[in-house]
Order: C-alpha cells, then structure tokens, then sequence
C-alpha cells in the first residue's frame, strides 16, 4: 500500500475492494492472524453470532431491539447493505458514522502488513473494533456465507444461533441441506447453546452439537411460538412463557425469527425486564423485508428473498394477507440463484410477471433470466432493462387493490428503494 492511505470512507470502500484477487476466500487463517496483531478485547460484555441460510437479519433485529428495550447497549453486524456501507454496523440503533468506520479501517490496515484481506473480512475485523471501542454490553453478528470459514467465526460468542437451513450459495457450500448445515454449524461452540430455528435441522447439525457438547435448544421441542388471536401469539417454553404482539415485520415467518431471537437472549441468562419482550418484537424493523409503499391505491411489497425456501416463506405471507385485486411480482435475481425453483414457490399467488436485467457482479439481463424460466409461470413475462422499468411497468398495468411485489436480491432492492422513497 502506498504511504498516502484513504481518508474518506468512500475512498477506503473503493481501496478495499482492490485488495484480493477474490471477492470470497474462504477460510480464517489470514483474518485470524491478523485480529491477533490487533488492540485485544471482545466485541461486548456477552455476544451472539446468527447463521443460518434465511431469517438471520430479520433475527438479528429482533434481539437487537428487545436488548435495546431491555436497556442494554448494543452493537450489530449485518451484511449486504442496501443504500450505505454504514448499514452494516449499528449501535444503539444508529448506523455508525463515516469517520468512525475510518478508524476502524485504520486500526485494520495498522495491523494487516502484507496479508491480504476480502472486502468483507476487512469489514468484519473494523466491526469489531468498532464495538471493542464502545463499552457494548451485548453485539450481535451476522455470519456472512456459511459459518465455519466464515470471519464472523472467529468470535467465540456466548450464544450461537442457525436460524434456517437450505440450498443457496451451493458453488461454495454445497448442493444439499446435510452438507450446507456442516458448513452452517461451524459457527457451534463446545458446552455452549446453539439456537435452531426450523422443527426438522439437518442431521449434520444436530451431529456436530452433539459431539461439542452444545446445548441444542430447537424450535418446536424446547421452545414453541403459539397463535393466540390476530393480534397476539405466545411464545414459551418449559420455565418461562409470555404473551406478546404480532410483529411489525408481518411475514408469518417473523414470528418464528422472533421467537428464534426471544430463545437466543434468554440462553444468555441475563435478565431481561417482561415489558421489554413485548416491546422489542413490536418495534423490530428491517429494510427490505416485505416493506410496504402505497401508489394510487396499488400496494407495493419489496423484499430481498432470493432463494426457494424464502419463496416459500414469500407465497406464506401473501396467503395469508391477500390483496384485494390481482398480485404482480417484479422479479430480479443474479445468476446463480434457483430461479426456476423460486418462480414455482409462488405459483398460484402471482397473477403476471415482470422481469428485470441486473447489472451487477454474478448480474444477469432479464432476457437471460427469461430463458431460465421458459418452463414456468414468468416465461411469457414483460422484460425490462432494469428494475426501475419493470416497476413502471407493473405499476402501469396495475389498478386500486392490485399489488406489486418487487423481490429477488439485495440488488434488486437496492435498486427500487430510493425510487419508491423519493416518490413519498
């Protein structure tokens, strides 16, 4: 590096992602060396780290905002962002601010010399000090692909958590759940909990916190989440149980993260005040995930889902709030996701599609997604260069009571987004 290092934290971003010849490099050796060469200390007093394949950000606020309720201070780590870097490292609430994050680069390039470092593992390693820095007493980290060579494994946290398990990113962690769920539990510690969030986990990961030691604590054994009217479900378990409001995140899946999220605090074994349960799940927010905007009587649902089993979780939540009228979905995924697989998940809930091109890394044009699809519902879906078009274009063809869902990526999210803002 030259003696001359970044000083804004746009000029940082752009030099950090010059720094490896690959985007993914799995594996902790270099990361590891290097945070051993850094100002020591953890993250926080206690820590949770959140794997998982679907859910984990949605998890991540809802322990986030009942800690915060609770009176805690707290840091959280999640990835991608959809508008700013700074999305990503959170305290109390509140996005980091650029010269904060500049010194945690600073502190990371102190301490790199000549090993070379992943844009996430850079991002990783400034979150880190960033919260050593803050006198936290809980931070909450995100795993970023997989969860054994990831970096955020390199935190040997209180709690782990693994939210759901199923096929995505396969290039690198492989093409069935079993195998996905070896690389997913890596982030388990011997004699420590681990949180499972689904009824039916693959049996690697049972195995491996079996042979550590860890206390599995499963959904739907250890702990339930139960309907109680429209307005309330109850969340217990064998010593604890209390009535709470549905979450604002309304997917019918949130409530599993919720209570994914309620079991995770709860095997910290630090009090939690009762009004605080209640009051985090009601105020958990995330961008992204099944928000809504009204234009001209039409609702419009944006989410970054992008693989089947979210699909799935997708077709759950239209189910079970239909529109008045028709839905049309706007869809925009990079190459490697199961597209065919997820345009069959909502088969039956959308009534048009619309297709849209991505330019980005592992970006398809929508006439390349279109032939991917030709055997399904979206094969005779209108095309458009972008997202942004293809919204139009629904919303053109969409009357009072219809509904547009806008899904697919990160990407495709972060593209409508500051449109459907700026329009109020």
């Amino acid at each position: 590096m030259s003696s001359v290092r970044p000083a804004t934290l746009e000029q940082w971003l752009a030099h950090i992602e010059q720094q490896h010849p690959q985007n993914i490099a799995m594996g902790l050796e270099r990361v590891r060396e290097v945070a051993q060469r850094m100002p020591p200390g953890q993250p926080a007093e206690r820590s949770i780290v959140v794997g998982g394949t679907n859910g984990k950000g949605s998890t991540v606020a809802f322990i986030e905002s009942i800690a915060r309720a609770a009176g805690w201070r707290v840091g959280a780590y999640t990835s991608p962002h959809l508008l700013r870097y700074n999305e990503r490292v959170r305290i109390d609430g509140q996005d980091v601010d650029d010269a904060t994050l500049v010194a945690g680069f600073n502190a990371v390039e102190d301490a790199r010399g000549d090993t070379p470092l992943t844009y996430f593992e850079y991002g990783t390693l400034c979150a880190l000090w960033v919260f050593a820095q803050a006198g936290l007493d809980l931070a909450v980290l995100e795993v970023g692909l997989g969860g054994r060579l990831d970096a955020v494994n390199l935190i040997d946290a209180d709690v782990a958590v693994i939210t759901t398990v199923d096929i995505d990113h396969a290039d690198w962690l492989g093409n069935d759940r079993e195998t996905i769920g070896a690389e997913k539990a890596g982030i388990i510690r011997g004699w420590k909990p681990v949180i499972l969030g689904e009824i039916d986990p693959p049996s690697s990961v049972l195995r491996r916190a079996y042979v550590l030691g860890a206390n599995a604590i499963r959904f739907g054994s250890d702990f339930f989440a139960e309907a109680v009217d429209a307005q309330c479900w109850r969340w217990r378990d064998v010593s604890f149980q209390v009535e709470l409001p549905q979450p604002a995140l309304w997917a019918p899946i949130q409530r599993n993260n919720a209570a994914t999220a309620i079991a995770a605090l709860r095997a910290l074994d630090r009090e939690v005040p009762l009004a605080a349960w209640a009051q985090g799940v009601a105020a958990a927010q995330v961008p992204g995930r099944l928000q809504r905007f009204m234009r001209e009587g039409v609702e419009v649902l944006v989410d970054v889902g992008h693989n089947p089993q979210a699909a799935t979780a997708l077709a759950a939540a239209l189910k079970a709030e239909p529109a008045a009228g028709r839905t049309l979905a706007v869809y925009a995924a990079l190459a490697d996701k199961d597209a065919p697989a997820v345009v069959a998940a909502l088969q039956g809930q959308v009534a048009g599609w619309f297709l849209a091109g991505l330019d980005a890394a592992r970006g398809q044009s929508a006439l390349q997604l279109r032939d991917r699809l030709l055997q399904t519902e979206a094969a005779t879906a209108v095309l458009a260069d972008d997202v942004g078009r293809a919204l139009e274009a629904a919303l053109a063809q969409a009357q009072a009571g219809d509904r547009v869902l806008v899904f697919g990526s990160f990407h495709t999210v972060a593209e409508v987004l500051p449109l459907l803002r700026s329009a109020g």
